[in-house]
């Protein structure tokens, strides 16, 4: 596993990283445009991960950037959601205080070479907060269905997988250091 080197799953997490102010800046007066950009950086969290296990380019850099990348994209729509009075802040500061935790335990771990690879449920939580994002940001909905409030039940349990998952990584990075 090499330290740094800059590789199409590294640019994938770069861009994402770039997409964020224009999704932030955008949003507000143009939701679709903004869930667009959105979709265009939750694709990337997609692609760098599956491009750097296929093609062998997994890097520490890259274990470290990837996640951060995801969570300021997560933290920066759950601000605008609170912003765009679209969820209410008790949510986004559970959430992101787990990302904050998780991320913090995840660079201790890995300055011990311990490496905490996603889980399942970590992966199913950001797939729910990533489509909760979009639904809560898209206006209207289908027939007597309201993305709105698909949107806040995907949240709701986000913010329920986001404390269980990030209890787990705590208690899997403990054991490790035993």
């Amino acid at each position: 596993m090499r330290t740094i080197k800059l590789n199409i799953p590294t640019i994938l997490t770069f861009s994402r990283i770039v997409l964020i102010p224009f999704f932030v800046w955008v949003t507000p007066t143009s939701p679709m445009l903004g869930v667009t950009i959105f979709l265009i950086a939750a694709v990337t969290d997609f692609l760098d991960g599956y491009l750097a296990r296929k093609t062998g380019q997994i890097t520490k850099f890259g274990i470290i950037l990837d996640p951060i990348a995801d969570k300021i994209l997560v933290i920066s729509a759950l601000i605008l959601l609170v912003d765009m009075v679209r969820i209410s802040a008790w949510i986004a500061m559970v959430i992101i205080v787990r990302e904050f935790v998780v991320t913090g335990i995840r660079v201790v771990a890995l300055s011990k070479d311990i490496i905490i690879p996603a889980e399942t449920g970590g992966k199913i939580k950001t797939v729910a907060q990533m489509a909760s994002v979009v639904l809560l940001l898209l206006p209207g909905g289908l027939g007597p269905v309201d993305f709105y409030d698909i949107g806040l039940v995907l949240m709701y349990i986000s913010v329920v997988l986001a404390v269980v998952t990030g209890i787990k990584y705590g208690i899997a990075f403990w054991r490790r250091l035993q």
